[in-house]
Order: structure tokens, then sequence, then C-alpha cells
């Protein structure tokens, strides 16, 4: 996992160089994220007058909340277009993400979120459409509300959460192997990122002419 947040911050990293991009900028963090201790920085490029390139990372160190582990990574690509111009009012975004995870997955039901009792080690991908709207404020700031939702597909091992792998998890009797096996699968619709995030213009082409 460590490994994978390393080469993640790279990536973005190598993102924000103006030279590379040679386009206004901003860098953000998710407020709502970090109040629960997950980190949720990203990085956000203009690319025409009304759409940008965001690049982001969700890393959550958390090993264990009650018991449950709940440590993950996401690096996540996202095009958004803005009705207005970019940076500036509501917008629509699709985008595209791969993550790597030990942690309980949450299930939704009746409006509660709970965390089951087993956890899964395992990596994936996602894809989804999000919608926000970005507000600026004062001369180099601007806040950036959204919420995504995206199709997830995972590969895994589960395991309780004493430790012990689970060699023959719940599947259908379709996907039933001839021998126990602890590798599984899963793929379903879920909310992929939402917050209220803070960011500050790192680079601004238009101030260089």
């Amino acid at each position: 996992m460590r490994k994978i947040f390393a080469i993640l911050l790279c990536l973005v990293a190598l993102a924000t160089l103006p030279n590379r991009v040679a386009a206004q900028g901003y860098v953000k963090l998710n407020g709502l994220y970090a109040m629960v201790g997950v980190v949720n920085p990203a990085v956000e490029f203009r690319l025409t007058k009304h759409s940008t390139y965001q690049a982001e990372i969700v890393y959550s160190p958390w090993q264990s909340v009650n018991g449950h582990p709940l440590h993950f990574g996401i690096f996540m690509n996202e095009y958004r277009y803005y009705f207005k111009e970019s940076n500036h009012g509501f917008y629509a975004a699709g985008n595209v993400g791969m993550m790597a995870f030990n942690m309980s997955k949450p299930t939704f039901a009746n409006g509660n979120i709970t965390l089951q009792n087993r956890y899964c080690k395992g990596n994936g991908f996602m894809f989804g459409l999000a919608v926000g709207y970005e507000y600026k404020f004062a001369k180099r700031w601007l806040l950036d509300v959204y919420f995504g939702y995206s199709f997830m597909e995972s590969r895994y091992n589960g395991y309780s959460l004493d430790g012990e792998i689970q060699m023959e998890p719940h599947r259908p009797d379709w996907k039933q192997p001839e021998h126990p096996d602890p590798y599984n699968g899963s793929g379903e619709w879920l909310p992929n990122k939402f917050g209220l995030s803070i960011g500050i213009l790192i680079f601004d082409p238009d101030k260089n002419k």
C-alpha cells in the first residue's frame, strides 16, 4: 500500500509542473475528508474556456476503526465541463480511477451506512460521473463542492476480523469454483467522491504574457 501511495504522489507531483501543462492551475484539499483523517489533495488545470482536467488522490491511513480496517488509496482522473467558464459555477464531470484497499466494505441500507464484519484485501478500478460547483473568492482562492457516483469493479481476498482467510467466500452458485479459492470479486454502483475542497491558484499563464 505504501509503494502504491508513493507512486500516486509522484504522478500528481509531475502533473503540477507548470512548464509541462502551461495552464492555469489550482491545488486543493478536501476539508470534509480531512476532518476524519483522510487525505484528499487534488490539482486542477484549465484546458479550455469551459473545461478542466483534475488529478487527485485519496488516502486513508486508518489500520483499524472499531476493529474494522479502513486502509485504502485511490488515484482518480477527471474531466470537467463548466457551464459558465472554467473554475466558476456549476459543472458536470466524468472520471476514471484505480484503487488498492485493505478494508471492511460499507453497506448502504435504509439510509444507513454500516461496515461488514469482515475485511477485504485487493485492488480495482472505477468509472463514474460527478456534479459540482466552484466559487472563487479573494484573489487566488476558490471553494469546490461536489458529489460523484461510479461503477466499481474489485478483485480481492476476504478475511474475518480475526485475520482468518475465507477460502469459500459468498458467490452466486454459477461462480462457485471446483475447489476452495479465496479469490473473489464484485461490481457495484457506489458513491466514489464527495466533499468541500478549498483551492489556491498556483500558476496563471496569463500573468506571464
